[in-house]
């Protein structure tokens, strides 16, 4: 078959798709229309869920699932915003992995919040000027990121989902020759994350490491010098439209960070497969078997523990914690509840949600 009657039929079958895709949206807008006149929630992460799973089960074509995730996750939140357009607050400057997680789930579309501090995050949630806010929690390198762990005990918030973001740099500059390159910018962390590309490459030549607030500032200036380079993320390299020499140059493959979208108002249906996450603040931790009489309550009903973070109480001037509890179920399950009823005030469920992690 000749390239230009190839040409031709995928614009046939782009036109196809143009059209099924305005007659979804038709039916999303009734949709819209129907929960706001039963003041019921537009963002339903179990039922993307349930939309992605089966549609990965009937693939048999050449799309993977992350391709399959990738564009119907766009096609979810071009549906929200046709629904209910809502602001999305996200830890910034633009360019930032935090800005890129908010991007994988709620689209490029949607409204964003750009904000300056963790802090400022949940604030703007509590106060309502944004619907849903994204945060870190963790990276699997470096480990929790506590000033998000004590917001969750401090804020009367709710985790409405998860999401993972693998943690890819890239080493983007304007210049054409490694040669040409006298300063490298990023963020202390992107260094030593990425310290075996830059030895690699670098280790022979007079080039200076300057850290910098943020990848995206890192980015930002080698756009406008053309003798640096920038270890960043794609979206920031793509937002100052900076040339990427190497992708993907960080030492492990591994590195993931997980991120919370937290929101005022909000509480999951059950899914197939949920995780819930509770704040437990117990008495008397000073006396012997008290944390472990509180975990065994979930061995004993099956109940598989994923994380449990301690944090300090700062009350008065004895080492007394809380702690952040994190397990595979949903907060109405029968066993889960049997928990939740003996321990009453001490415990404080943060949310149910379709488990990522």
């Amino acid at each position: 078959m000749e390239l230009q009657e190839l040409r031709k039929r995928i614009d046939s079958i782009d036109d196809q798709l143009l059209e099924l895709l305005s007659e979804r949206m038709t039916y999303v807008k009734q949709v819209g229309e129907l929960k706001r006149s039963q003041q019921t929630i537009i963002y339903r992460p179990e039922r993307e869920k349930q939309i992605l799973d089966r549609l990965d089960r009937q693939n048999k074509g050449l799309l993977s699932r992350n391709a399959i995730d990738a564009i119907f996750l766009e096609i979810f939140a071009v549906a929200r915003n046709l629904e209910l357009p809502e602001r999305i607050a996200y830890l910034g400057p633009e360019g930032s992995f935090t800005h890129q997680a908010a991007e994988s789930r709620f689209g490029g579309m949607s409204e964003y919040l750009v904000l300056p501090t963790i802090h400022s995050i949940f604030e703007s949630v509590e106060t309502e000027r944004a619907r849903f806010g994204v945060v870190p929690i963790e990276n699997n390198q470096e480990g929790v990121v506590g000033e998000t762990v004590d917001l969750l005990r401090e804020k009367e918030l709710h985790i409405a989902a998860e999401l993972l973001l693998p943690i890819h740099f890239a080493f983007v500059s304007q210049s054409d020759s490694l040669s040409q390159i006298r300063r490298i910018y990023s963020k202390d962390i992107a260094f030593r994350q990425c310290s075996k590309f830059l030895r690699e490459y670098f280790e022979d030549q007079n080039i200076e490491l300057i850290p910098v607030e943020s990848t995206s500032k890192a980015a930002k200036l080698a756009f406008q010098e053309p003798d640096s380079a920038a270890i960043c993320s794609h979206i920031a390299a793509r937002l100052y439209a900076v040339p990427v020499l190497f992708d993907n140059i960080n030492d492990s493959d591994q590195n993931r960070t997980r991120f919370l979208i937290i929101s005022k108002n909000f509480q999951n249906q059950k899914s197939h497969s949920d995780k819930t996450t509770l704040i437990a603040n117990l008495p008397n931790t000073h006396r012997p078997g008290v944390l472990f009489d509180f975990l065994k309550d979930f061995y004993d009903r099956g109940i598989n523990l994923t994380k449990i973070e301690s944090r300090p109480l700062r009350q008065g001037s004895s080492f007394r914690y809380w702690f952040l509890v994190e397990f595979e179920g949903h907060y109405e399950d029968v066993p889960v509840k049997e928990i939740l009823d003996k321990h009453g005030n001490n415990l404080k469920v943060l949310g149910s949600y379709v488990r990522i992690s």
